[in-house]
């Protein structure tokens, strides 16, 4: 709102010095420090009001806690993703431009989960139901959610025949298409692999952050890093130039997601301040779910979707941790009758934990590791 506004004051006055306003750099350092002063100043103010309202975490204790104890984490405010709604949302809405689908879309993606995950944190937490929202209801959203995305950019005219262009490192002029189908058959069946494989990965990556969230800073310092990573892939995609230097898919208004991945990684910065261990707060569902759709939508919208195994790599190793180990107790208790457990606990940050490191240790290596992976991801970005 402030950008349209600075935008028609100095279309109107011509006054010195708002034209700097125009340049999308400007506008997304300027989002990054709103979402960090709103995350630090508005965080303080809702960890009272989650403290009031009694909207405190339980923990599993004794012999349901596993091999880690986590007993003296009870009592600790969550649902603190609405720190990291708030604080996206105003820098979003203050210096985005709100007539770009792009942004829209992104923010519907974002939101959208944070209400399904702030649903099942209200039924967990003040509700006191420990089932939460049915799993086939939360999967529903999500499919919901993936379908919606896809179908719009299917049908967003802008894209301009590159509704199923999708972008691959290692691919001599760095896009494929899923439109591959289309030579034997006739006609355009893109669409037919597009659909399911967008609301998969949707999905996965949403899933994926809420089963990171294990641990007191873990899911927001990752995040925080693969948003940096995003800033810089949705810069390069939105500009010809940088585009055409790296031999990559150039997506007209696509840079306008450069202001929301700042202010992503600044939302998730501020979320730091209070949940870095010990923690003060926990996002809870309404920040772990609605983190995955905010990045795996920007990831989509860039024809950056591909890369995400590598860029979430932290997330894949989480996710894939607990699928291995429950795949190989079954099969290990079907052929032997004992079940076997290949990590001591699942997720692999339990693991670890199980083996004597310290949370915070756990934490800060997973973030030099997402660091490492969102550096490769660049580096893929320009190989051809």
């Amino acid at each position: 709102m402030l950008y349209h506004l600075f935008d028609w004051i100095n279309q109107t006055f011509d006054p010195p010095g708002f034209d700097v306003f125009q340049f999308i750099t400007v506008r997304a350092t300027l989002a990054a420090g709103t979402a960090l002063l709103v995350g630090i100043f508005g965080g303080k103010r809702i960890i009272r009001i989650l403290r009031f309202k009694r909207a405190r975490e339980t923990v599993r204790t004794g012999i349901d806690a596993g091999v880690v104890d986590h007993s003296g984490k009870a009592g600790t405010p969550t649902m603190g993703g609405v720190i990291l709604l708030l604080a996206l949302g105003s820098a979003v809405l203050l210096w985005g431009d709100l007539t770009n689908p792009y942004v829209w879309l992104t923010l519907l993606a974002t939101f959208w989960m944070g209400a399904v995950g702030f649903a099942d944190d209200y039924i967990k937490v003040v509700k006191k139901d420990k089932r939460g929202v049915a799993a086939r209801v939360k999967l529903a959203g999500q499919i919901v959610l993936g379908v919606l995305v896809s179908v719009s950019l299917l049908l967003m005219h802008r894209l301009d025949g590159q509704h199923t262009l999708t972008s691959l490192p290692f691919v001599p002029n760095g896009t494929i298409d899923y439109d591959f189908l289309t030579p034997i058959f006739g006609v355009e069946l893109g669409w037919l692999i597009y659909i399911p494989v967008l609301t998969f990965i949707l999905t996965g990556v949403s899933n994926a952050v809420n089963i990171t969230d294990g641990l007191d800073g873990l899911a927001a310092g990752t995040s925080a890093f693969v948003a940096l990573g995003l800033l810089a892939v949705t810069y390069v995609t939105g500009n010809a130039i940088a585009a055409e230097f790296v031999n990559d898919v150039f997506l007209p208004g696509t840079g306008e997601l450069t202001v929301f991945a700042a202010a992503l990684a600044a939302a998730c910065f501020g979320f730091l301040w209070y949940n870095g261990y010990p923690a003060q707060i926990f996002m809870g569902d309404t920040g772990s779910l609605a983190l995955g759709a905010a990045i795996g939508t920007l990831a989509i919208l860039v024809k950056k979707e591909l890369y995400l195994p590598v860029l979430c790599f932290v997330y894949v190793a989480e996710a894939g941790s607990v699928i291995i180990q429950t795949l190989y107790f079954k099969w290990s208790r079907k052929r032997t009758g004992t079940g076997v457990r290949l990590f001591r606990m699942a997720p692999l940050h339990h693991h670890y934990e199980a083996r004597g490191t310290h949370e915070a240790k756990i934490a800060v290596r997973f973030w030099i590791v997402t660091a490492l992976f969102v550096i490769l991801t660049l580096f893929l970005l320009r190989i051809r």
